[in-house]
């Protein structure tokens, strides 16, 4: 796959497997991809995220990633550079919407967590990536107004379904939307998600946090945290390229045997009993 050239500001891409690199490669645009046809896995940044027909993809300039199919695969990427969303009208009229491309593209919960798109969004994204595609087959997508009004369309689908998702896409949010961003966006720094740090950052009582999260969240919040760490260190069990001291380091263990006895605390078995299940599923 060749790397999209600085004066293409916006290139739309059908690849199937057959076109897909070998290996982890970066780029030098941020990339929109959608899944056509297909399943199997996608390798973000070591990350491991299964992908099904209907998904879309964030990639954004400094991701390093590549696709492993499952079955016979077909995406549309939607590349652009930096300076395809720069013009003075066109950031009038998202800055109007509350929210930068941008913003999203570089957002790293997307990195982690998979869009659940509603039923009906769905439809329209699919309905949408066709118009693009119908467009772009026989005229200049990268000057054309109507391509950038669907691509927009796009990132508004995207902001309502993080907005449901309570992912946070910029500091104008309710305190819910806020405290899960934060948590996110501290999970690998244990300090600073303990309920005493967490409590003083939203003014709130410590003595009086818990029941407040659990009020709002439905489920505690050291289950909530638990939950949420023990995700994303299974995706990165599962890719086979981070060792079990790098997930030690990363997520402020103390060591390796305080992270197995954590893992299997919550789990029932250990972290090399997962490794192991999961190669034998290969």
């Amino acid at each position: 796959m060749l790397k999209l050239r600085q004066f293409y500001t916006l290139n739309i891409h059908e690849l199937n497997e057959s076109d897909f690199p070998h290996h982890y490669h970066s780029q030098n645009y941020s990339e929109l991809v959608y899944i056509y046809k297909g399943s199997g896995t996608h390798l973000l940044n070591n990350t491991n995220t299964s992908y099904k027909t209907g998904d879309l993809l964030i990639v954004s300039q400094e991701d390093t990633h590549h696709f492993e199919p499952k079955s016979k695969t077909r995406i549309i990427a939607i590349k652009f550079t930096d300076s395809y969303f720069r013009s003075n009208h066109q950031k009038t009229f998202y800055d109007d919407m509350g929210f930068s491309p941008e913003s999203i593209m570089n957002n790293k919960s997307l990195k982690e967590i998979k869009l659940d798109f509603d039923t009906e969004v769905r439809t329209m994204l699919r309905h949408t990536i066709d118009n693009i595609l119908l467009y772009s087959k026989n005229k200049d997508a990268a000057s054309s107004p109507i391509v950038f009004y669907q691509i927009l369309s796009v990132f508004g689908m995207i902001k309502e379904t993080m907005g449901k998702m309570f992912l946070n896409i910029n500091e104008n949010l309710p305190a819910k939307e806020k405290m899960t961003a934060y948590i996110h966006q501290n999970i690998y720094e244990p300090k600073k998600i303990k309920v005493e740090h967490i409590a003083s950052h939203f003014n709130i009582s410590p003595t009086y946090f818990s029941s407040y999260f659990k009020r709002k969240f439905g489920i505690s919040f050291r289950d909530y945290i638990n939950e949420y760490r023990i995700r994303l260190i299974e995706q990165r069990l599962a890719s086979g390229r981070i060792s079990i001291k790098e997930i030690v380091d990363e997520f402020g263990f103390n060591d390796e045997s305080h992270f197995s006895h954590f893992y299997k605390n919550k789990r029932g078995f250990t972290p090399t009993a997962y490794i192991q299940s999961k190669n034998r599923g290969k």
